[in-house]
């Protein structure tokens, strides 16, 4: 998928395996873990399945996901938001995650 998604200041792209250091970061970071919980992401290899598994299978499998969201200039990675599908709810939902400044 190579569409991208840029605004003043945001770079929204989908996310991909290279993208596997931040999402250790940031599913580790103790604001994640008490608002959306712990995905048990624990080294680079978890964070590789959980892109596999998660935001790579989900554009796949619905045509959307969760993307990588970073800074324009910078090129600085600050969180992922995106349409979930999510088994629970009839219709698709809403999801963000910013990480702390």
């Amino acid at each position: 998928m190579d569409l991208r998604i840029e605004t003043k200041r945001l770079t929204i792209r989908p996310f991909c395996l290279g993208d596997a250091d931040f999402i250790l970061r940031l599913l580790n970071e103790p604001s994640f873990i008490e608002n959306i919980g712990d995905k048990g992401v624990r080294n680079l290899e978890d964070a590789e399945r959980y892109l596999q598994d998660g935001p790579l299978a989900s554009y796949e499998q619905h045509g959307h996901g969760l993307w990588h969201v970073g800074l324009r200039e910078s090129d600085v990675s600050i969180g992922m938001a995106g349409i979930l599908k999510r088994d629970a709810l009839d219709d698709v939902d809403l999801g963000y995650s910013l990480a702390p400044t």
